[in-house]
């Protein structure tokens, strides 16, 4: 059986299904590993423009397997710590990679996300609860740490560091309505509903510049990480920039004068280069 299954719903649209709903989508070593490569198959996909990421069965992802969660490969000659040290890497490069994908991902999310359920869940740029979603940091309750593959850094600056704490430090469970009052989440839908509008969103984001989107990611991401103001709006200014060079604004217009849906493709505007501009330059 495929531990991440990959579908293809609609152009340019792909959903990425963790696939152990016997074990409520829990952490094996397999299934990160598998996840891992299956982000960077589909972040190499230059059709596809936005990605909607989900869990099989009734959760979204429960954390680490704690009855199964494997051995990695390629393990001879090491000691137990840097065996440890490489193991945790598997989990924990799983968030970045999420982040570093040039689609925007849309976390659908039904029942338990606990752990690193919780935590690959931070990796996504939107996230959707269906109305059974409950959401605890594990760790703390196993008698480990609560901060794990970035959590620490991320759910802060989501929610703000008093919810943070209070989910982090205590261990609580909340659910979909209270994530949503907090912000964890942006919208809650019933369950049956909950995969099927992160894929109609994604295929209304899907009708928007390629470049645009991808663009508009990097930096809500960098956002996050930048230091002030004025550095946020140096980052923007060039990645608008770059896109007032296509033709999608002269087509966003043209769409508008002739009542139909804009087209995006991209491609180099031709008509910046007006009268007077210095001899030689293109046409």
């Amino acid at each position: 059986m495929a531990l991440v299954l990959v579908d293809r719903p609609h152009d340019h649209v792909t959903l990425i299904t963790l696939n152990r709903p016997e074990r409520l989508n829990a952490m094996s070593i397999e299934l990160v590993i598998r996840l891992g490569e299956v982000l960077d198959e589909v972040a190499a996909d230059n059709t596809c423009r936005v990605v909607v990421l989900s869990g099989a069965g009734r959760a979204f992802c429960s954390g680490l397997d704690l009855k199964d969660y494997g051995i990695i490969p390629n393990i001879d000659g090491l000691q137990v710590g840097r065996i440890a040290q490489r193991s945790m890497r598997y989990y924990s490069r799983l968030v970045p990679q999420l982040r570093a994908m040039p689609q925007p991902v849309i976390a659908a999310i039904g029942g338990p996300a606990f752990g690193g359920g919780l935590c690959l869940s931070l990796g996504a740029d939107l996230r959707f609860a269906g109305e059974s979603a409950e959401f605890n940091a594990t760790g703390i309750v196993n008698g480990l740490t609560s901060t794990e593959m970035g959590i620490s850094f991320l759910l802060p600056r989501l929610i703000g560091a008093a919810h943070s704490n209070d989910l982090l430090l205590t261990g609580r469970r909340i659910g979909a309505e209270e994530a949503f009052r907090v912000g964890l989440v942006s919208r809650v839908v019933p369950d049956d509903d909950l995969v099927e509008v992160a894929i109609e969103t994604a295929t209304a984001m899907a009708r928007f510049s390629p470049y645009g989107l991808e663009y508009s990611k990097q930096a809500t991401v960098a956002g996050l990480e930048i230091s002030s103001l004025a550095a946020a709006i140096e980052f923007e200014d060039r990645n608008q920039l770059m896109l007032g060079f296509t033709d999608n604004l002269p087509e966003a217009i043209r769409a508008f004068d002739q009542s139909r849906e804009p087209v995006y493709l991209d491609e180099p505007r031709r008509d910046i280069w007006g009268s007077g501009t210095a001899e030689g330059a293109p046409s």
